[in-house]
């Protein structure tokens, strides 16, 4: 048999990495000489640095940031001829931050900034770039990686800004004369799984702000400041006279990922957005693992029907069933409206997690639960089930 395993990271519980390699281990205690094709996946969040540096040969270095509070932090970068990746979760990561010390109205996307930086050092003008959007504590528009670049945010009186939700409230004028021109050469992909534009109802902060902390009243003053500063921008940038501005990025699709870092990479340093899964199917040739295969195997720690969005089991599924091969979605947690996924492509749903266990129990097991669940599903498979 060759099996293809293709999962995402199961958030808080292994990577994707481990993930896939437990799926091994669990089809080898069936078949012990199945052809186990381990291709650990992402859709622009955790493990994305991993999977592009693996598909495109890359090295894997580490980079001085600074967290979304602003504390020194290590993040990475994958590195190649010509070309870099990195996911921003590695610098301003939300499990970055333990839960008690969480402030979004405070957290900065400075360290983005600061990969970009070291991103262009190694690739140089005109280089490549591929961001991983996802996983980020933050939610100021990306004026903290703007301020690491060279931007400077002023109120009324010219007086500088520091760049976070907080820090905005004044907000008058931003003056872009600073930014790092090796960086606005760059190329940028923006990797993202998400359509969400920069504000409104289904903006950054409506959506993803009460997962990172913030309330109601929060929700709205967010939303808010990032309508302030994107107006604020175009007027810097109608100055400049430069492309279409941040008015129209504002409401693309993926303006809203990471806190509205999505919009910020489209509108000043010239990003295009592309669907973080299909960027990494593409890059690691997934449909060349999967042709021939006998069945495929992937992953992430929860299933729903938004699943459907651009997350990674989807994508691998989609891959599976243009090659006709039966793909089996693994998941600690499967949904009652992800049934939906079973008429994109996906052959079965299963959850890993045995009986009803407290959550710790459950990311605690995650390895041994995939290799389990992997060795029940190659079995029906054998069977004809």
């Amino acid at each position: 048999m060759k099996i293809v395993l293709a999962p995402d990271s199961f958030k808080e519980s292994v990577t994707a990495a481990e993930a896939a390699s437990a799926m091994a281990r669990g089809v080898r205690t069936v078949v012990p000489d199945a052809e186990c094709i381990e291709v650990p996946m992402s859709d622009g969040g955790e493990g994305f640095t991993e999977a592009v540096a693996a598909g495109i040969g890359a090295r894997v270095i580490d980079v001085d940031v600074h967290d979304a509070l602003g504390r020194p932090a290590r993040g990475t970068i994958a590195v190649g001829e010509g070309i870099a990746a990195f996911e921003v979760a590695s610098a301003v990561g939300l499990d970055m931050v333990e839960t008690g010390e969480r402030d979004i109205m405070r957290s900065s996307s400075r360290g983005v900034g600061e990969l970009l930086l070291a991103a262009a050092e190694h690739v140089g003008g005109g280089g490549q770039v591929v961001v991983g959007l996802g996983g980020s504590a933050t939610n100021d528009g990306g004026a903290g990686m703007l301020a690491a670049l060279g931007a400077r945010f002023l109120d009324g009186e010219d007086r500088a800004l520091e760049p976070h939700p907080a820090g905005l409230r004044d907000l008058a004028r931003i003056d872009l004369s600073g930014l790092d021109p090796a960086v606005r050469s760059l190329r940028i992909t923006a990797a993202c799984d998400v359509t969400n534009p920069l504000t409104g109802e289904r903006g950054a902060s409506a959506v993803f702000g009460p997962q990172k902390g913030a309330d109601a009243d929060t929700v709205r003053d967010l939303d808010s400041l990032l309508d302030r500063l994107a107006r604020t921008a175009q007027q810097a940038t109608d100055a400049d006279a430069e492309g279409e501005g941040p008015a129209s990025a504002a409401a693309a699709e993926g303006a809203g990922a990471a806190g509205g870092l999505g919009w910020a990479l489209m509108a000043f340093l010239g990003a295009l957005m592309e669907p973080g899964v299909d960027l990494v199917c593409r890059t690691v040739d997934l449909a060349g693992a999967v042709r021939g295969a006998d069945l495929v195997l992937t992953g992430e720690g929860s299933v729903d029907a938004q699943t459907l969005d651009g997350k990674t089991p989807a994508g691998v599924a989609r891959v599976a069933a243009e090659a006709g091969v039966p793909c089996v979605v693994l998941a600690g947690r499967v949904v009652a409206d992800a049934d939906v996924l079973l008429e994109h492509g996906v052959s079965a749903l299963v959850g890993i997690v045995p009986g009803a266990v407290d959550l710790e129990t459950a990311l605690a097991a995650g390895a041994e639960n995939l290799e389990r669940s992997a060795a029940t599903v190659v079995r029906l498979a054998r069977l004809g089930i």
